[in-house]
């Protein structure tokens, strides 16, 4: 990974420390106060290059699982636009952006990594708006009555501060001489130079030994398939969470019944 792209995922890493402390402290507030405990919980998923991490998600995804992607939020909030986008470019300079009017992330990383003081400005923009967003969302889906929230994190286990408030953690994983032959395959690469992008990140094996839940994904995507279906309905099944759905049914027919009755009182 290029160096101005490490300093960017550090930064990432740190924001979302902080917004999934708030998530975790702002749905606890909310079960203690409706009488039932942890009803909700995080969970974190991660692999390593060529693992087929993007299989596992769409499967999620499939299943009507909730998946907040760490990079796809980071990408979203400066988008042209967007608070954060007017605030970047009025500090860093129309120079950063492509002839589409988006950020260059290349020439904005180039920046931020040899000019510490312009990191900590990027930070200070794009920070709060990647939390509220992915606090929005863990929110929305606490609201909604999910079991879980999956939280895609690129360097989940090389940061062991995100995984302590993870109830779960999932790595996806294959077998070095798989991940190496798909790596050459989807991006052309030589022998030598897959065998340098692998080798520049935790070994599958470490993160294996630290993941709650493993997903092998050396072999054809039926068997990948089965194995998120038996790791979802065992995530999935508690007893404990049906009160949860029977505390928002709840309310959501009373405020269903309180609107009728007031459109039935201003219609007479």
């Amino acid at each position: 990974m290029p160096l101005c792209e490490l300093t960017a995922t550090s930064s990432l890493l740190r924001a979302l420390i902080s917004c999934i402390r708030r998530a975790v402290h702002a749905v606890h507030a909310v079960d203690d106060s409706a009488g039932f405990q942890s009803t909700m919980f995080l969970v974190g998923l991660s692999g390593g290059i060529a693992s087929g991490k993007s299989t596992v998600v769409a499967v999620l995804r499939e299943l009507g699982c909730a998946v907040i992607d760490a990079d796809v939020i980071a990408r979203e909030v400066v988008q042209p636009r967007l608070k954060a986008y007017q605030q970047i470019v009025r500090y860093f300079g129309p120079e950063i952006l492509l002839e589409s009017g988006e950020i260059n992330r290349e020439a904005l990383g180039s920046i931020i990594f040899s000019q510490p003081e312009k990191r900590r400005l990027l930070n200070a923009i794009t920070h709060p708006e990647i939390q509220k967003e992915m606090l929005k969302q863990v929110l929305k889906y606490f609201v909604l009555g999910y079991r879980y929230v999956i939280l895609d994190i690129p360097l989940l286990f090389e940061t062991k501060r995100l995984t302590k408030f993870m109830k779960h953690t999932i790595l996806v994983y294959c077998d070095p001489q798989t991940q190496l032959a798909r790596l050459r395959k989807r991006s052309g690469l030589s022998q030598a130079e897959a065998e340098a992008r692998i080798a520049s990140q935790l070994p599958l094996d470490e993160k294996r030994r630290m993941a709650t839940h493993v997903i092998d994904n050396s072999g054809d995507r039926e068997s990948t398939r089965q194995q998120v279906l038996r790791l979802h309905a065992r995530l999935e099944g508690s007893l404990d969470f049906l009160w949860a759905r029977l505390a928002v049914g709840t309310a959501v027919a009373a405020l269903g019944g309180l609107l009728y009755i007031l459109l039935q009182h201003f219609i007479s």
